[in-house]
């Protein structure tokens, strides 16, 4: 997990914690002495607190005067990473370099939108143009802008590229509001990418909040796009990768052929 070997570890010990930041999708924990704990949780790592003693199952483990902090990662394959970096300059190194788009103008956004030519779903969430928003958010952005994940960033009207950028702060800090009053002081235990408030994100087949008719997929790698084919495609079903190559000419193109598949 621990991805740099200088400055050592050791260094930290019996350091205080002066400010907690957040860079892009990673959390940084800055000491004294101009040094910067790094963490990326990526999918499947997890912050544990317990004031009295060491979290079991962590794979590390921060003791303060206040209790212990512990990170451990489900599953078998070891993503989460911890960098140690000293000075700001070697901070500024892991910033993907994302635009901020809770601090940025909507000239700022479409400038970055409009700068490279992807879908809406992969400019999202690539780091790179945008911070921190990742796969969860972007289907609830996506579904509430009433846009589809596969239109491309170049093909947006100002009047739809205003939207998503309005539809984006909002949702943010609504999530952000909500999360915040569900814990209040109290340390988060139940972070997950999927929470059932959400709209699209992980709610395949469940009926969507706008209009009723279930919710669609598109999986790929260990990831996937959930969308409302209604609110967002015009009743076009998007080709899924796996399935679609399977079933070739079967593979229904709208949510009336799939139900008729059904049926049959």
């Amino acid at each position: 997990m621990l991805r740099t070997v200088e400055p050592p570890l050791s260094q930290l010990v019996g350091l205080e914690v002066k400010e907690l930041r957040r860079l892009g999708k990673r959390i940084v924990l800055g000491f004294e002495q101009d040094l910067f704990l790094i963490i990326h949780l990526m999918i499947a790592g997890r912050f544990r607190w317990n004031e009295s003693k060491m979290p079991g199952g962590c794979l590390m483990c921060w003791k303060f005067e206040s209790g212990w902090l512990g990170l451990s990662e489900a599953g078998t394959k070891r993503r989460a990473k911890i960098h140690l970096v000293r000075g700001e300059a070697a901070l500024a190194e892991h910033d993907p370099g994302g635009l901020e788009v809770m601090e940025a103008s909507l000239e700022d956004f479409r400038s970055v939108l409009s700068a490279r030519r992807h879908t809406l779903k992969r400019a999202l969430t690539d780091p790179t143009m945008f911070s921190g928003i990742g796969n969860a958010y972007s289907d609830e952005i996506l579904l509430r802008a009433g846009l589809s994940p596969v239109r491309m960033t170049t093909q947006l009207s100002e009047a739809e590229s205003q939207r998503l950028y309005e539809t984006i702060r909002s949702l943010l800090s609504s999530w952000r509001d909500a999360l915040q009053a569900e814990w209040g002081s109290k340390f988060p235990t139940t972070v997950t990418a999927f929470h059932a408030d959400m709209a699209a994100h992980g709610k395949y087949l469940q009926p969507c909040p706008q209009c009723g008719n279930p919710i669609q997929r598109i999986r790929y790698a260990e990831n996937e796009t959930n969308y409302c084919a209604v609110c967002q495609t015009g009743g076009k079903l998007l080709a899924d990768r796996s399935l679609s190559r399977l079933l070739k000419s079967d593979w229904p193109r709208t949510l009336e052929e799939m139900e008729e598949k059904r049926k049959g």
